[in-house]
């Protein structure tokens, strides 16, 4: 009871924090505000084109939503469940095969 009591309480942490941070109210998700280092841009690199045209999309949205200083109707924010992490695998995958590469160039 109690393993169900706390995993319902996290959840609600995570959606509580999640609508917080208010990125979501400019219909943006998480993997959309990463800081774009040399990693990210190769991941994005990596993302089909539809995927990246349609981050672009909502950047571009997000700003002049900023802009104009509103905010997307509610039934446009992006939700904690419809929210899926897009380029945080790919951006793993190429800092783990950065940190290869490296150590390779290390040894050799």
């Amino acid at each position: 009871m109690a393993l169900r009591t706390t995993a319902v309480l996290r959840s609600s942490l995570r959606k509580w924090a999640y609508n917080l941070s208010g990125f979501n109210k400019y219909g943006l998700h998480r993997d959309d505000c990463l800081y774009e280092n040399e990693d990210v841009q190769e991941a994005l690199r990596r993302l089909p084109q539809h995927v990246v045209d349609e981050r672009n999309f909502r950047m571009i949205r997000a700003i002049q939503l900023s802009m104009t200083k509103t905010i997307l109707p509610k039934e446009e924010w992006t939700k904690y469940e419809e929210d899926k992490l897009y380029l945080t695998p790919i951006v793993e995958q190429v800092k783990k095969e950065r940190k290869e590469r490296e150590e390779w160039e290390k040894e050799y």
